[in-house]
């Protein structure tokens, strides 16, 4: 910083380091001779009543005039605009004060301000920015949770309007000391991880913040095994974090001796503290190792009682229902021989016999529907064709009941032959059907149905389309009679 007298006509040249090296000795010349007339109160030799400017000189050498107006931040900065946009981004409400919640994470902001017409805020995300100081947040008096991790933040201030705030994100900034929280009366969480906390000074402020449950202190620098006097004072920690402090490896049976001297914590670091845990801690406090090992035989054995005590419960739970299945049981009365023999394979005979006589019914009613057809058929041809002797292939059933040779069966007339095959061929037909199975009944009826198509009853003719193809045979008038060759299965007229 120069002081130099602006009434002095000085030209610039003599003011600028030039390539020139006989100027740039002129010019430094020139203004040590300025310095050196210049009073320290700022006054010119020259000139008493008029006072100098401070000047400034950059890194060429050259004396620039001084800068009367603040310079101008770069980076963003909160707007008014830029709020109303950003919750239109976010779906949020266009009027301020009706959003509880405002996003400002991930931006660049250098400063916090422009909030105050967002009174309703309970929810403020200001992480990972590039905020340096804590401040313009005294609108925001409903405010419970306040995010500021990942920021350059060095020291704990203007919170003192925040009276609800319940969790406060401090992590990873640079701040060297706790203060100012006691102003907070239902703070609960206190995170506050990856600063330069290091000495009790620095975190004595906890004690007097009593409602903190929560409180991380992990990655700092602390040192002092006595800093675990000044978390004892805080009745309500549950939830302690240390870890990434050499304050671990310095404290002897550090897990133990935590538990013990806080009473009621339910978290150590990254597990939590049972109370089996707790039980078996405090008895190495009192009575060392053996004490340590009865107490947790003491537990192992109640376990194990417990799960036993589990399982009897369950035993006795199903006697007791075998007990009710079987009085109910003898309620009802004995079961018939029968049935206690074997229900299961009555109920199948049962369904047996239903579906055989189901069958047999559907067989018996298929079968007299085809014998009306043939005996509809023939009575057509009869009218329409006058007899013929054709050659007619016997049955094998039809060959075990033939008469002998010798024997010859006198033919009245065709109807009765064909009477006397339907008979035939309806008893075996229902000898059939007493089968005691439903598979082989269901086997003979397909056997039977198929022969059925095969053997028609009655006459084999032939079917003439045209009327001149009909040969009739016209037989004396003597009396000629009808026999049965049995022997050579061939019908004659003698």
């Amino acid at each position: 910083m120069l002081s130099v007298c602006l009434c002095s006509p000085v030209q610039p040249a003599m003011l600028t380091r030039g390539e020139d090296v006989g100027q740039a000795a002129e010019g430094c010349g020139e203004r040590d001779r300025l310095i050196q007339e210049t009073r320290s109160d700022g006054t010119c030799e020259h000139h008493p009543d008029k006072t100098t400017k401070p000047e400034t000189e950059n890194q060429e050498g050259q004396i620039c005039p001084p800068n009367t107006k603040k310079e101008k931040e770069s980076g963003p900065r909160i707007t008014k605009k830029f709020l109303r946009d950003l919750c239109k981004q976010h779906k949020l409400y266009i009027t301020p004060y009706l959003n509880d919640t405002l996003y400002l994470h991930y931006k660049g902001f250098m400063h916090i301000e422009n909030l105050e017409e967002y009174t309703g805020l309970k929810c403020l995300w200001l992480e990972c920015n590039g905020l340096q100081k804590i401040e313009n947040l005294n609108a925001q008096t409903e405010l419970r949770c306040l995010f500021l991790h990942q920021n350059i933040i060095n020291k704990i201030e203007n919170l003192e309007n925040l009276q609800k705030l319940d969790s406060l994100n401090l992590s990873n900034n640079y701040i060297t000391t706790i203060e100012n929280l006691s102003c907070l009366p239902v703070l609960s969480t206190l995170q506050i991880a990856h600063n330069q906390l290091q000495t009790i000074e620095d975190i004595e402020h906890l004690q007097e913040c009593p409602y903190i449950r929560v409180l991380d202190l992990s990655h700092n620098k602390l040192q002092d095994p006595a800093i675990i006097n000044i978390l004892a004072k805080m009745p309500n920690l549950h939830v302690l974090n240390l870890l990434g402090n050499d304050v671990i490896r310095r404290i002897p049976n550090y897990r133990k001796t935590v538990t013990v001297q806080l009473k009621e914590l339910t978290y150590l670091d990254d597990r939590p503290v049972f109370p089996k845990d707790r039980a078996c801690a405090e008895a190495w406090a009192t009575g060392g190792r053996e004490a340590e090992k009865e107490e947790r035989e003491k537990w192992e054995t109640r376990e194990r009682k417990k799960i036993q005590d589990s399982l009897d419960a369950l035993s006795e739970i199903k006697r007791k229902a075998e007990e009710r299945r079987n009085q109910k049981d003898l309620e009802k009365g004995p079961l018939p021989e029968d049935d206690t023999a074997g229900l299961e394979d009555q109920e199948i005979l049962c369904r047996n016999k239903e579906s055989k006589e189901k069958i047999k019914t559907f067989v018996e009613d298929a079968f007299r529907a085809n014998e009306e057809l043939c005996e509809n058929t023939k009575r057509a041809d009869s009218t329409s064709l006058p007899s013929v002797l054709i050659q007619t292939p016997l049955k094998d059933e039809e060959k075990a009941d033939e008469v002998p040779p010798s024997e010859k069966t006198e033919c009245v007339s065709e109807d009765e032959g064909e009477n006397q095959q339907r008979n035939n061929s309806k008893s075996n037909k229902e000898n059939s059907c007493t089968l005691d199975t439903q598979t082989a009944l269901t086997n003979d009826i397909i056997s039977e149905v198929s022969q059925a198509k095969m053997t028609r009853e009655g006459a084999f003719t032939t079917d003439l389309k045209d009327a001149e193809d009909i040969e009739t045979i016209h037989l004396d008038s003597t009396s000629a009679k009808l026999y049965i060759d049995a022997s050579s299965t061939w019908i004659r007229v003698t």
